[in-house]
C-alpha cells in the first residue's frame, strides 16, 4: 500500500478541481480514482504518495481553493493507513478492451 492518503473536500466542484490542480502540481502525488460526490455539493478528491508529498500536495490544494474564494470542507493527510483502507479509496475505472478480430 502507499505511505500516505490525502483528502480535499470542497463545496463545489470548480473548487475542487483547482484545488486537485494545485495538489497535482506542488509534488509528486497521484489522484486515487475519480473524484467523489459527497452530496449538498460537497466533492472531494484523495491523493496518494509519501507522507512528505502528500501533506505538501494538501496543504497547496486547500491554499488554492482559499485563495480563489472557494470552501474547503476538511483536508487530511494519513500517514501509513492500514492495508484495509484501499478498500474505501477510490478506484480509477478499468478501461474496456476491444475484443480481437
Amino acid at each position: 500500500m502507499t505511505q500516505a492518503i490525502g483528502m480535499l473536500e470542497t463545496r463545489g466542484l470548480v473548487a475542487l478541481v483547482q484545488g486537485t490542480d494545485a495538489m497535482l502540481k506542488a509534488a509528486n502525488v497521484e489522484l486515487a480514482g475519480p473524484m467523489k460526490q459527497v452530496g449538498n455539493a460537497m466533492v472531494t478528491a484523495v491523493v496518494v504518495g509519501d507522507v512528505a508529498a502528500v501533506q505538501a500536495a494538501v496543504d497547496a490544494g486547500a491554499a488554492a481553493v482559499k485563495s480563489s474564494g472557494g470552501e474547503v470542507v476538511s483536508a487530511h493527510v494519513i500517514a501509513r493507513p492500514d492495508d484495509g483502507v484501499k478498500m474505501v479509496l477510490p478506484q480509477p475505472p478499468r478501461s474496456i478492451s476491444e475484443p480481437s478480430a
